[in-house]
């Protein structure tokens, strides 16, 4: 039987999706005003105070008379539950604040950092500064202490060399993961503090951002290019 020869409903009181036998989600949505088919629901008012259990007719009145939507906001409980609002307000309302969170969201990256436990000392400095510029970016460091031969048997060399590093970059990170051996290597992790990875953050998204158009330096006000 092809897909189009018979209509699916969703479940009665579910506002999960609901796949069908030809395989598509149906909705997503909450049900509003006339999509809500049950005989009763509890009812709460649009500060959020509670009416009671009524009937649909009723319920869909005084949403009618207040201007406002009737919204299942909990559809499993018995009856289903039923807030009056503005849905499309709501809707974008909740837009906005997702997208706020999004562009307040930090965007960590792990950077990697190899050394050998026998690093001499003009090697170490230009690892470590490349650490430091991680850091300062907000990006996390993964660094890699690699054993060659007989150095696998003094593991201590690599722990002391990490020890050092992270206390020369304490003001910049901390250690998020204590050195661990891992096979012929060792490895510790390093994160940026806080403020500084929230920073950071904060300059990504806003580097990320399309510029608004009348902001640059050729869209000047007619009146300042006139007494230019």
């Amino acid at each position: 039987m092809s897909c189009g020869a018979f209509a699916v409903s969703a479940p009665e009181h579910s506002d999960a999706p609901y796949v069908g036998t030809c395989g598509g989600p149906i909705s997503v949505e909450p049900r509003i005003n006339d999509r809500i088919r049950v005989p009763e629901v509890r009812l709460v008012g649009p500060n959020g105070e509670q009416v009671g259990i009524v009937a649909i007719g009723d319920a869909l009145r005084l949403a009618q008379e207040a201007d406002l939507d009737l919204v299942e906001v909990a559809p499993d409980a018995r009856p289903p539950v039923c807030k009056l609002m503005d849905y499309g307000k709501w809707k974008y309302e909740n837009a906005q604040k997702a997208r706020e969170a999004r562009r307040n969201q930090s965007h960590t990256v792990i950077k990697e950092m190899k050394l050998r436990p026998k690093i001499d000392p003009h090697d170490y400095e230009t690892k470590k500064g490349h650490v430091v510029r991680f850091l300062k970016a907000g990006d996390k460091v993964k660094i890699t202490i690699m054993f060659r031969g007989r150095e696998q048997s003094r593991p201590e060399l690599g722990f002391r060399l990490l020890q050092r590093l992270a206390a020369d970059v304490e003001e910049l990170g901390y250690v998020e993961a204590a050195p661990k051996q891992d096979g012929r290597n060792m490895i510790m992790v390093m994160a940026p503090h806080r403020k500084q990875q929230s920073q950071q953050g904060r300059k990504r998204t806003e580097a990320d951002a399309p510029t608004e158009p009348g902001t640059g330096a050729d869209e000047q006000d007619p009146a300042a290019q006139a007494t230019a």
